[in-house]
């Protein structure tokens, strides 16, 4: 038997409620079988039984479809009652009572609530009974639809279930991906890392010192790029950038430790940075650290060579603001709408470095921190803005 049978047959069992259907059915009825029946096209399969009479039909067996009357009630979308097949003017000489011996009968359709023919409610006797009346057909009516009730809600637990199965195997496969990246790519890097560190130790030719200086910056930016798809693959596929929340160090001399490591690392440009009375604050001071880089770094790529990069951090009652700001050519307004999305460059410039993850970063360290980051681009001036509550 076809697995999706199988599967028809076990959800049928689940529903507690059947064998007291089918009591109810019998008993009210004078009717000595009753049954939930699968019904397709060519597939007649009993799904759960009472038989009181010996019909010798147990769970699982089948008919022929084309002897049962459910075969019609299929096609016709509609119940088939008969009370007494002697004096039925459409049944008295249908093949099908003559097959089974039949009386009376009644089989209602079980309909899903897609509109899925799923089988029927059915009852049969081998003498005459109390079928063809408004109550006994409301109450087949009223079994059946709940059924359909109870199979729709067995189906959607059975997606939710699978759901969960898929979340799972994602999860696994995130904790995989995270796995390749943390390891297979950072540990190399780590080794080349120390290898150019030592070789910037010892004497060195000219030209040898010039490659090891480009190769040393060549691994702090695949560094910063592995971080940046660790950080994305986290946001997006993991429960977002987990905080470790202290106020064991001043914000700002966190922000000056980064404005010094980009001044050393971009000498040639100009980076301003005003502070007012920022005192203690919570936040994650590794993850506020990433950001003030990653805007400052933004800022030195995309911005006028020939500007400042000013950056300015407040206490404004019982928010922390930090803004950086730069010189250079407007960003398009339907841009801005963009930036913080991952694989958006704030640069209307082509052939900019980077994968544009820094403010999608950016943004979601702002929001781990119950914050906002913002942006504004006018013809004079771009800044981006962090705030975040004074915690």
């Amino acid at each position: 038997m076809e697995q999706t049978f199988q599967d028809d047959i076990q959800a049928i069992g689940r529903i507690n409620a059947i064998p007291s259907i089918l009591k109810v059915v019998c008993e009210s009825t004078g009717m000595g079988f009753a049954a939930v029946a699968r019904v397709t096209e060519g597939r007649w399969i009993a799904c759960q039984v009472l038989d009181n009479v010996d019909f010798g039909l147990p769970v699982g067996g089948e008919l022929e479809v084309e002897t049962t009357l459910c075969h019609e009630v299929r096609s016709a979308g509609r119940e088939i009652v008969i009370a007494d097949v002697a004096n039925d003017p459409v049944y008295a000489n249908h093949h099908t009572p003559r097959i089974y011996n039949l009386q009376s009968y009644i089989s209602v359709p079980i309909t899903l609530a897609d509109g899925t023919f799923f089988g029927t409610l059915c009852a049969i006797s081998t003498k005459p009974a109390k079928t063809n009346n408004d109550a006994t057909i409301g109450m087949f009516r009223l079994f059946a639809e709940l059924i359909a009730h109870h199979l729709d809600s067995d189906q959607k637990l059975n997606q939710s279930r699978a759901d969960l199965m898929d979340a799972k195997s994602a999860a696994d496969l995130r904790e995989q991906f995270l796995a390749v990246l943390g390891h297979d790519l950072k540990n190399p890097l780590a080794s080349i890392e120390a290898g150019t560190n030592l070789l910037a130790k010892t004497p060195l030719t000219e030209k040898a010192t010039t490659i090891v200086t480009l190769m040393r910056k060549s691994v702090t930016r695949m560094n910063n790029l592995v971080d940046n798809i660790l950080d994305l693959a986290r946001g997006r596929l993991g429960g977002g950038i987990v905080l470790e929340t202290a106020a064991d160090e001043e914000i700002h001399r966190v922000i000056e430790q980064v404005v010094a490591e980009l001044r050393s690392a971009h000498p040639e440009r100009e980076i301003v940075s005003q502070f007012g009375e920022l005192g203690r604050l919570s936040y994650d001071r590794v993850r506020v650290g990433q950001l003030v880089s990653n805007l400052l770094g933004n800022a030195l790529t995309h911005g006028a060579v020939t500007g400042p990069v000013t950056l300015r951090a407040r206490i404004d009652g019982e928010l922390f603001i930090l803004s950086v700001a730069n010189e250079g050519e407007k960003i398009p307004d339907d841009l801005i709408e963009q930036l913080f999305q991952p694989f958006v460059r704030a640069s209307v410039r082509p052939n900019q470095p980077g994968l544009g993850l820094g403010l999608y970063i950016a943004s979601e360290i702002a929001k781990a921190h119950g914050g906002t980051l913002t942006a504004t681009s006018s013809a004079e001036v771009t800044e981006f803005t962090f705030q975040m509550p004074k915690q």
